[in-house]
């Protein structure tokens, strides 16, 4: 691929996918019609990114703060969910992506868990990219969680509080299974993490675009790999960098 020659190719990759909204009423077009062109996004960055190479793709699909949103919305957000995990099963099977939901997914409604379920069981033994869909997600609650499960360790005499470091943390995550996100990108010029990853993003680089969620494509895609491989990951230490990036 001649546009990906020099690019390093982050290894997990998280998105903000913000401004559908947006994207919607500048057209005059009901919201729903930004969620689902929004969609349409996913389903070709998930591509994209498999053919990139990239070995897990974490998207912020819907925080517990949504839930707040008007009842419609909330209601025309989960059917839309639902005919995703539908239609794009097949496709992911054929792709060998294997999907995972993260998030307080008991709130979900029931039809749309059973969905995810059995995607994830179809998909459970494939061997290509990991997408993680956020699904009534919000970090604060997953480390408060952490704490909680840590706590009743230590207090049924399993764990010492001296052994409680990163890793003990990490590993009562959410995303326990998959490495930290080498990049962040946020959509629509926001400049805020919105209770995502906050953990798991402690040194991501982050990427922020003007560009509506509906109208990312592979060639903004490609730019925010591009700025990503201008940059040089110190992890705090002076001179430390990660994949040779200069």
């Amino acid at each position: 691929m001649d546009d990906q020659e020099h690019i390093v190719i982050p290894r997990h990759v998280a998105v903000i996918m913000d401004g559908n909204g947006r994207w919607a009423t500048q057209r005059g077009l009901p919201r729903v019609r930004g969620h689902e062109a929004g969609a349409d996004t996913v389903r070709e960055i998930v591509r994209e990114c498999g053919e990139l190479g990239v070995e897990a793709l974490t998207l912020y699909s819907f925080s517990t703060e949504n839930w707040g949103r008007p009842e419609d919305e909330v209601e025309a957000l989960m059917a839309l969910l639902a005919r995703y995990l539908e239609s794009e099963t097949d496709e992911l099977m054929d792709s060998r992506v294997r999907l995972q939901g993260i998030g307080e997914l008991e709130r979900l409604p029931d039809f749309v868990r059973m969905l995810l379920a059995e995607a994830e069981r179809r998909t459970a033994g494939n061997e290509g990219l990991r997408l993680t869909l956020a699904l009534s997600y919000g970090s604060r609650a997953e480390i408060i969680g952490a704490i909680q499960q840590i706590a009743t360790e230590v207090a049924a005499g399993g764990l010492a509080p001296d052994d409680i470091d990163e890793a003990v943390v990490s590993e009562r995550l959410y995303t326990r299974d998959i490495p930290d996100p080498d990049l962040l990108i946020r959509t629509s010029g926001e400049m805020r993490l919105s209770n995502f990853l906050l953990w798991q993003l402690a040194y991501s680089e982050l990427y922020v675009t003007e560009v509506f969620w509906p109208d990312f494509r592979r060639p903004h895609l490609l730019r925010a790999f591009e700025s990503y491989s201008r940059r040089q990951r110190r992890f705090g230490k002076t001179g430390a960098q990660v994949e040779g990036p200069a």
